[in-house]
Parts: structure tokens; sequence; C-alpha cells
């Protein structure tokens, strides 16, 4: 996938930011003096009255949001996902989920591909702490279509949203016309009868290539893009399990709480099928090159196929 073009979906949350403050005045951008690396100073260059830096001080700017989202208007509150789902989750839950104030929430460097920023910084918990809040709409786009699309769906929610972006620049996949962004509603990327891959964000596109290769093993995957996690596509997730047997999950993140998690809560009361769940296993990450940990903690598009495989 080398000729591929590559975005990291920071990037595209920056630009659709831009975009969707010229459509519309009462969107404010907040940031927690990480405007170049959230991508939020590309808002901050066209708008500067309407960005508001709340130094590192995430647990006040996430109030800070909630207090304007109060006075109508549509505050994105950005920052690393350790920090807004992590260090200010007392503020999110109380202040922003409890009176369900229209507060979005832009959450980039996820995961363990920020790389040598090391384990303090890879938060691979935050779709599951995200997920427990009463209301919140939970999104992890997989490449900058998904990503854009995903800003101005937030938008145009009533309500709490929190949204997932990357560090690492990852394929483009849904750059079709037929391309449809839809809250709740997972996507079906290809079909297959003999396994359903259903994934989230980083590793969507991996788990198509890791698709191809199980192909030429005369093996039919099912690849299911999720980017709703909350709330989650189960009349999707349930048909694809009927069909095949057999289910694998896919995510940058925590095989405890996050897709994984969603994925067995409704086929253990709708269809109980036998899962498979790819993920960060109970670890910590760890410093290095983005795509070297990647590779190393199994999300990569041999690994998955190899896992795959083994499991099928």
């Amino acid at each position: 996938m080398s000729d591929v073009k590559k975005i990291a979906t920071r990037e595209s949350y920056g630009n659709a930011l831009a975009e969707l403050g010229k459509l519309h005045e009462e969107v404010v951008v907040l940031d927690a003096d990480l405007a170049g690396a959230t991508k939020t100073s590309v808002f901050m260059k066209a708008f500067p009255e309407r960005h508001i830096d709340c130094g590192i001080a995430e647990g006040n700017m996430m109030g800070v949001a909630a207090g304007l989202a109060a006075t109508g208007k549509v505050p994105f509150a950005s920052t690393f996902a350790m920090f807004a789902a992590g260090r200010a989750f007392e503020q999110v839950r109380n202040s922003i989920g409890y009176p369900k104030l229209n507060v979005k929430i832009g959450a980039t460097h996820a995961g363990i591909s920020v790389g040598e920023d090391g384990a303090t910084h890879q938060c691979n918990e935050d779709i599951a702490l995200m997920r427990t809040i009463p209301g919140m709409t939970v999104i992890c786009p997989a490449d900058d279509v998904e990503a854009k699309a995903a800003v101005t769906a937030a938008y145009e929610h009533e309500g709490p949203v929190y949204m997932r972006f990357g560090r690492l620049a990852v394929p483009v996949i849904n750059d079709k016309p037929d391309y449809k962004f839809e809250l709740g509603k997972g996507i079906v990327l290809r079909e297959g009868k003999d396994v359903t891959i259903i994934a989230t964000g980083l590793p969507v596109a991996n788990c198509l290539e890791a698709a191809e290769k199980l192909a030429a093993d005369g093996i039919q995957a099912k690849v299911i893009n999720i980017h709703t996690i909350k709330p989650i596509d189960e009349e999707l997730v349930v048909a694809a399990a009927k069909e095949t047997g057999k289910v694998v999950t896919v995510e940058e993140h925590s095989v405890i709480g996050g897709l994984g998690s969603a994925v067995c809560d409704v086929l253990s009361e709708k269809a109980p099928t036998k899962t498979l769940k790819i993920g960060i296993n109970d670890v910590f990450g760890e410093s290095g090159p983005a795509a070297e940990l990647v590779k190393k903690f199994g999300l990569d598009a041999d690994s998955i196929y190899e896992k795959v495989k083994a499991f099928v």
C-alpha cells in the first residue's frame, strides 16, 4: 500500500475544524497548549478570536467548554487522548456528560502509534473510559475522509461526543463516491462467508490487506469498519456473526473495554459467537518508531493475517 495516499487523522481534524468554522460562527475551539500537535492551529490561524488556549490545564478546559456549551456555543475541546479521557475524566463525566452538554472532544495521539513518546502518552484506555459515560457518543475514524465526516457529524449531533484521532499517517481507504458517514452505522468494506473481521481506526486498512492474504489461502473474510463504537451498529454485528459464525475484532486499544468488549456485549446477548479480540493485551505501550510498535503489538497486516488464519 506504499502508493496509497496517507494522512494522519489529527491533520484531518484540524482541516475539518477550519472548514466548519467558515460555516458556523458558534463553533469555538479550545486546546491545552498543544495547538501545533493537535492541528487546531489551522483553526487558530483562520479564527483567532474563536480559539482559546487554556494552557496545560485539561480539566479546566473541559469546564470552560461546558460553560461555552451552556451559552449556545459549540466547543471542540482538543488535546491528547491521554489527557482528554484520562486526566480530565472527572470533568468530562460531571461537567459535560451529567448535564448532557453539547461539547465535542477531539482527542489526538491515541494508541501505541504515538511512537517515541512512550507508554505515558500512548492512551489505550480512552474508548473504555468514554464508553462508560452515559450519553457519550464515541467515534474512532479510520482515515482522512472518515475523520472529516466525523467532525461534521459530531457538530450536527446534539450532545457530548468523543472523537479519537491518531498521530501516524494512515492510508485513505474511504475515498469512494458512494461513501456515507452515519453515526451508529458500521460499513461493510469487503464481503466474506468464513469469518467476520470488525475493526476500528488505524488497523482498518491493515485488516483489508490481511483479508487479501486470507483470500489467497481460500479464506473469505468479511471486513467491517465500525467508526462509531457507541452507539454500536448492533444489527450489522449480529447479522455478520450469524452469517460467518466467527468474529475477530481489531483495535489499536486495550482488548478490555474497547471495540472488542462492545462487540462481545452485543453478541453474548443476541447471537453468541466464537470471538477473537486483537488489540493491546493488558500491557502498557513502549517507546519506539510507530510502525515498528504497530508490528510488535500485532496490529500490522501480516500479524492480523496470521492470527485470523490460526483462529479460522
